[in-house]
């Protein structure tokens, strides 16, 4: 357990002031974390069953925060976008990018690498999360309630055609990723 230090909050006491769309959110980032970690954690075979539910699962995460997250807070700012929608929205530009071809250990590795970056940003204290849960007010109920309800992402079959990666490093660049750092 983590101790504290004077005039700093514990993990515990941060965890209980987390509102429920952050918990459902970060909840949701932990179980695919658990997902990729499961796929890729024989180095000689792919858990292809493990990877489809990862990838289904991110692309359903992308979609509730794209669709309904980020539009809502945008809404309680008199229209005006979050400062970090932009780079949020470039970097699951990167990562949609990345579930469209097969998976690879080149694949998993430029995932992880953009997502080590992109949840501390929602779910840090003052992240993106706590914001959009803020500026939610009393709503935040029909907001958690409509990411709970969104639906299912169908899975197109991979694609590993020769556009495919030119089209995976520019969606990277973007997001301020070179692919040739995992390739």
């Amino acid at each position: 357990m983590k101790t504290q230090h004077a005039g700093n909050v514990s993990e515990a006491e941060s965890e209980l002031k987390k509102g429920p769309v952050h918990r459902f959110l970060a909840d949701d980032h932990a179980r695919l974390d658990l997902l990729l970690q499961r796929a890729f954690a024989d180095p000689d075979r792919i858990d292809l069953q493990a990877y489809s539910e990862f990838r289904s699962g991110l692309l359903k995460h992308i979609a509730m925060e794209e669709k309904v997250l980020l539009p809502a807070a945008q809404q309680a700012r008199n229209g005006e976008p979050l400062p970090i929608a932009a780079k949020l929205r470039v970097q699951h530009g990167a990562l949609a990018a990345l579930l469209v071809p097969s998976p690879t250990s080149a694949i998993c590795a430029a995932i992880r690498a953009i997502l080590k970056d992109h949840n501390p940003l929602e779910e840090d204290s003052g992240g993106v999360y706590e914001v959009c849960e803020r500026l939610a007010g009393p709503e935040a109920g029909i907001m958690l309630a409509k990411l709970q309800s969104f639906a299912e992402i169908k899975l197109a079959p991979h694609n590993d055609g020769p556009l495919v990666i030119e089209s995976t490093r520019r969606a990277m660049a973007r997001a301020g990723y070179r692919l040739e750092d995992y390739i």
